[in-house]
């Protein structure tokens, strides 16, 4: 039976949780016990990030198609409602981008709206 040394294999293993730990503050980034441990609350917690931030940018610009469209005497929820009846499919961010980078086009949409 051949000698099989694995040395290689566990130092491949220790810097790829090392890798992942770049950045991290004091022991947390070079050693591998406090590494592992760092991991194991930071991926969940990246993870629930990951969607909270989807949360968080739909009601940005909720908030922002709500102030562009309060000088035509519109609501947000009038004018989401009347979107859906005249069938303009536009989804939030873009109609929030429009409310702020072309303030023309988006008067347009919400003379159709009305």
């Amino acid at each position: 039976m051949v000698r099989v040394k694995r040395g290689k294999i566990s130092r491949k293993k220790r810097e790829k949780i090392l890798k992942y730990t770049k950045g991290f503050k004091w022991g947390r980034k070079t050693k591998e016990r406090a590494a592992k441990e760092a991991l194991l609350h930071a991926w969940p917690a990246a993870f629930r990030g990951r969607k909270e931030k989807k949360r968080n940018f739909r009601r940005l610009w909720q908030v922002q198609i709500n102030a562009a469209v309060r000088p035509y005497d519109l609501t947000y929820s009038r004018f989401i409602n009347g979107l859906k009846k005249v069938n303009i499919g536009l989804d939030r961010k873009i109609l929030a981008d429009l409310a702020q980078n072309e303030p023309v086009v988006f008067k347009g949409i919400v003379e159709k709206v009305k």
